[in-house]
């Protein structure tokens, strides 16, 4: 039986669902990985871009609710913002809690943002390298 992992970020846009795509093609074999926002907000075509130029097809997920999963056990849970870190819910069984917060890619300015997007996918995808930790 594969561990589950749970990815939450505020709105299951970006951070959350570049973490999820990354980490299911790093160590999808080992894992079940799932993600879920405090407040979904529907995926971000830009988060579906820079995935996209790494190799990585994430057109197909969907930004879900932490409530979908609140009665789930999990094997590690991972906030990729403060805010979703702050708003997280307990997690019956769940073993580790994990947080880094990453910057909101959606927040630069319009002409940035993919480049913000590319920047945040790189940094996500160095600190789940190390995934999971010892």
């Amino acid at each position: 039986m594969k561990d589950r992992v749970l990815i939450l970020c505020t709105g299951n846009s970006a951070r959350s669902q570049m973490a999820e795509g990354l980490l299911r093609k790093s160590a999808g074999d080992r894992f079940e990985v799932l993600s879920a926002g405090t407040h979904p907000a529907g995926l971000n075509p830009n988060a579906v871009k820079a995935m996209a130029e790494v190799g990585i097809d994430i057109s197909g997920q969907r930004s879900k609710s932490v409530d979908e999963f609140s009665s789930q056990r999990f094997d590690y849970v991972i906030t990729v913002c403060d805010k979703a870190r702050e708003a997280c819910p307990i997690f019956p069984g769940s073993g580790r809690r994990l947080h880094h917060s990453f910057e909101d890619p959606a927040a630069a300015a319009a002409g940035q943002q993919l480049e913000a997007f590319r920047k945040v996918r790189d940094q996500v995808a160095d600190w789940l390298g190390g995934f999971p930790p010892g």
